[in-house]
């Protein structure tokens, strides 16, 4: 059943800006990873799944629920990590932690000791003190520490140290194994490619791909097959490039990492038609 369902998105902000028909579904229980680059389109579908914006065209929803009119019942299902974390400056960080609290009316105190305790976080001090990477955890705290079955993270690690990094991806793979639904874009592929079942592109403001890790390695798997001079050069061949010898001749099969599969995308002109895989 799906969770999360977008159809037909669109957001034209004009001079090719925005997204434009975007569909894409999350399934409940899965991870889906949402990879671009910068001004691709990722914090604005994201924004419209959290009812921050309004859809030109075309609907999103969340467990049924509609993002846009049922916002705020969609909103109180999330942990959601915005790409660009606001805080109240002023607050400490547990005074932000306790407004938080408050304000969704159920007990955190022990998930939330556990976060913080997890990410080497001390919350006690003023907010506008607090360096990117603490903020970023102070945000990851607030985002997981109600349980939230729906989980919404637009750049999560942002700003985080490899250890963090690595602790983060730990917290995500635990929520997908007690069935959590996870939508989370990243430019980390990594973090990706460990956590999520499924991935999707975008690209320019449109998808560019929507499929299992291993199936887009699977589309961008090639062979070739070289002829040799002799087979004993066929034989050294092979044992160099991992290849399968037949005679004088030598089959080699090539597999693309996540990232080389993205950069397939961002690779320059050659690629603006390139469409869907």
């Amino acid at each position: 059943m799906s969770v999360i369902k977008i159809e037909n998105l669109v957001r034209d902000y004009g001079d090719g800006k925005g997204i434009f028909d975007i569909s894409f579904h999350v399934n409940r229980g899965e991870a889906f990873g949402f990879l671009g680059p910068n001004g691709a389109g990722k914090t604005t579908t994201i924004r419209h799944l959290m009812g921050f914006l309004k859809p030109k065209s075309g609907k999103c929803t969340i467990d049924g629920l509609d993002c846009w009119s049922e916002r705020e019942k969609v909103q109180a299902r999330l942990g959601y990590i915005p790409g660009e974390i606001s805080f109240f400056d002023d607050m400490s960080g547990t005074e932000f932690l306790r407004f938080i609290t408050e304000y969704r009316k159920i007990d955190t105190q022990n998930r939330m000791e556990e976060l913080l305790e997890r990410f080497e976080l001390d919350p006690k001090g003023k907010i506008k003190k607090m360096s990117k990477g603490m903020k970023q955890k102070l945000g990851i705290v607030a985002a997981f520490m109600h349980d939230p079955d729906i989980l919404i993270l637009d750049e999560p690690t942002s700003g985080l140290d490899p250890l963090m990094q690595s602790r983060f991806v730990n917290l995500v793979a635990e929520e997908k194994e007690h069935g959590k639904t996870i939508l989370m874009s990243s430019h980390m592929f990594e973090e990706v490619e460990r956590t999520c079942d499924r991935i999707g592109i975008i690209r320019k403001g449109k998808m560019m791909a929507v499929d299992s890790a291993a199936a887009l390695r699977e589309r961008h798997t090639r062979s070739y097959t070289v002829a040799l001079e002799s087979e004993a050069a066929a034989k050294a061949f092979a044992a160099d490039f991992d290849g399968i010898c037949n005679g004088e001749k030598v089959t080699v099969t090539t597999k693309q990492s996540l990232e080389e599969i993205f950069m397939n995308y961002y690779g320059g002109e050659k690629n603006d038609q390139s469409g869907i895989i």
